[in-house]
């Protein structure tokens, strides 16, 4: 399994409110969570961080090699539930922090299966000579789309974009969504915060990763997004066999 990761603070911004980590098992189990923090510097950044933290430490203690499909499932559900009320308590007990919170992706993939369970607008792709966005954006703009009152072409340029309708420690409880995709040797996992996917095409996330050359794609899709402006932070991870 080969794992690269880069984040960014792109062009624009003063800090940088993403946030990621990544790891390996010994039976060749990759995982990694990938969250974009929200509520103003301070408290953006502290929601991903914090988000990661208690999401990287249950898939660490949780996972068991020949663990059930089902039960992967179970583990993921629990790490976002416990980021979910770890970041809400923090932000109702200090009032400088009220509405906080974090967009987060995480997958795992074992043998030739990805594991994603995501909330927000951070994304997973697969790459397989073809771009397949897997997860689906809980934002107000995909709503849009999605009930046909915007085009694909209008949501790109929405002045809504950024708005997103789930996250991370906004509300008490969280509804998380699952995705569960079979791999091929050589296919691609992308996991990415909106600063990726808000600044690099399609047509340009496939011209950086086309060639097989791994250790750089993570790299070269944070150079383009900062080259096509670099308007936000910008997190990616890729994940191939």
């Amino acid at each position: 399994m080969k794992i690269v990761a880069k984040t960014d603070k792109g062009r624009v911004r003063d800090s940088n409110q993403d946030a990621y980590a990544v790891g390996e098992f010994p039976d060749e189990v990759a995982w990694a969570v990938v969250c974009d923090g929200m509520g103003g510097e301070a408290g953006g950044n502290i929601a991903s961080a914090l988000a990661v933290k208690v999401i990287s430490d249950k898939i660490n203690a949780s996972y068991r090699e020949n663990m059930k499909d089902s039960s992967i499932k179970n583990m993921l559900h629990s790490a976002l539930v416990a980021a979910n009320m770890e970041v809400f308590d923090m932000a109702d007990s200090n009032s400088d922090l009220h509405g906080m919170g974090t967009t987060v992706v995480c997958a795992i993939v074992k043998d030739s299966k990805a594991f994603i369970a995501h909330a927000g607008d951070s994304r997973a792709y697969v790459y397989d000579g073809r771009l397949m966005q897997v997860t689906t954006d809980h934002s107000l703009v995909q709503k849009l789309l999605d009930s046909g009152r915007i085009t694909k072409e209008e949501a790109e340029h929405h002045p809504y974009k950024n708005r997103i309708t789930r996250a991370i420690g906004v509300d008490k409880s969280i509804e998380i969504d699952f995705d569960e995709i079979e791999l091929n040797d050589d296919d691609v996992l992308i996991l990415c915060t909106d600063g990726l996917s808000n600044y690099v095409t399609d047509d340009e996330l496939i011209g950086e990763v086309q060639d097989g050359k791994y250790y750089a794609f993570a790299d070269r899709l944070v150079k383009k997004a900062n080259f096509n402006g670099g308007g936000d932070n910008v997190t990616v991870v890729a994940i191939s066999k």
